[in-house]
C-alpha cells in the first residue's frame, strides 16, 4: 500500500474516531462551513475483540478533512456519496475501525496469527425517527459494511452489519450528547477472524473450533463533547460490548461475557471556508 493510500485510510479513522462525539453537532446549530482542515488526537482502551479478556492500549494523532456537499460528503458523520436525502431517510457511506492486538500479549492466542487494525467502509440507510430539540432526536442506521485489515495491506475480512438506534442532543450551546445500542452481525470469514482456531493451532487447552456466521456482539455506547472554542473540541466516548447469545460464544478465544471500550481526544480546526455547507 503506497503511502498517498495510507493517508487516506488514516483519514477516515479519524473522521470515524469523531463520529462518536460529533454526530450531533448538526442539529439546531448555526450552518456549518462547506469544509473544514484540521487534527484529531485520541487515546483509546479497548477490548482486544468481544469476549476477550485482554486490552488493547493506543493513542493517535492525525489529520481530517471535512467536506459538507450537497451529494459528496466526508464529514463526522459518514463519508462517500450520499445518494439520497429526504427529511424521514438518507442513503450514504459510513465508516468504522479498531485497533489490532498482538497474540503473543495474549495467553489465549499465543501462537496464533495477530489481529490487525481494521477498517470498515459501507452503505448506510439511515432513518430518522422523529424526537425534538429539548428530548434528543431519535434515528435508526442500518450500515453493511466490508471490513479489510489495514495492517495487512487492507487484505479483506468479511462483512458485518450492524443495525442500531442512536440518541442525539444538545442540552446546551457547546455540548452534545449521543448515545446509541445496536447489534453486530458477522459473516463467516469475520466470526473466523475472531473466534476460530485451525487446528494446526489447537493445544490441550486451545481446542479446534470452527466459527459461524451471526451475532457478533450487543453493543452500547455513548459519547459527550464540548466546544472550548470555536477551533478547539474535546470529547469522551465508552462503549460496552456484550457476547451474550452471541453465535460463537462457546469459542474457547471468548474468556469474558461483557467487556468495554473508553477513549478520550481533543480536535483542532486549522481552516474552514466562509461558504456555509449546502444543509
Amino acid at each position: 500500500m503506497n503511502l498517498t493510500a495510507s493517508r487516506s485510510v488514516l483519514s477516515g479513522a479519524a473522521l470515524a474516531c469523531l463520529s462518536c462525539t460529533a454526530a450531533a453537532q448538526a442539529q439546531d446549530a448555526p450552518a456549518r462551513p462547506l469544509w473544514e482542515i484540521g487534527g484529531v488526537a485520541v487515546g483509546v482502551s479497548q477490548q482486544a475483540y468481544p469476549g476477550s479478556d485482554q486490552r488493547v492500549r493506543r493513542g493517535v494523532a492525525l489529520p481530517y478533512f471535512i467536506y459538507r456537499g450537497q451529494f459528496l460528503r466526508a464529514d463526522s458523520d459518514g463519508v462517500g456519496v450520499r445518494a439520497v436525502r429526504t427529511p424521514t431517510y438518507e442513503f450514504d457511506v459510513s465508516a468504522g475501525w479498531s485497533f489490532g492486538s498482538d497474540a503473543d500479549q495474549d495467553p489465549v492466542r499465543r501462537g496464533m496469527p495477530n489481529l490487525g487494525t481494521l477498517v470498515e467502509f459501507g452503505p448506510r440507510l439511515k432513518w430518522h425517527l422523529g424526537g425534538s430539540a429539548q428530548t434528543g432526536r431519535w434515528r435508526l442506521d442500518l450500515p453493511l459494511r466490508g471490513v479489510f485489515d489495514l495492517s495487512d495491506s487492507l487484505n479483506y475480512r468479511g462483512m458485518v452489519f450492524q443495525p442500531g438506534v442512536i440518541w442525539q442532543l444538545r442540552p446546551a450551546p457547546g455540548w452534545t450528547v449521543s448515545s446509541s445500542v445496536s447489534a453486530v452481525i458477522a459473516d463467516s470469514r469475520l466470526a473466523s477472524t475472531f473466534y476460530e482456531v485451525a487446528p494446526v493451532f489447537a493445544t490441550p487447552t486451545r481446542p479446534a473450533y470452527e466459527a459461524d456466521a451471526g451475532l457478533l456482539a450487543w453493543r452500547l455506547g455513548a459519547s459527550l463533547s464540548r466546544d472550548l472554542t470555536r477551533d478547539w473540541t474535546v470529547f469522551g466516548f465508552a462503549r460496552i460490548d456484550s457476547v451474550a447469545g452471541a453465535t460463537n460464544r462457546d469459542s474457547p478465544l471468548v474468556r469474558r461475557t461483557n467487556g468495554g471500550t473508553v477513549g478520550v481526544g481533543v480536535s483542532w480546526t486549522w481552516m474552514r471556508s466562509s461558504r456555509p455547507a449546502i444543509d
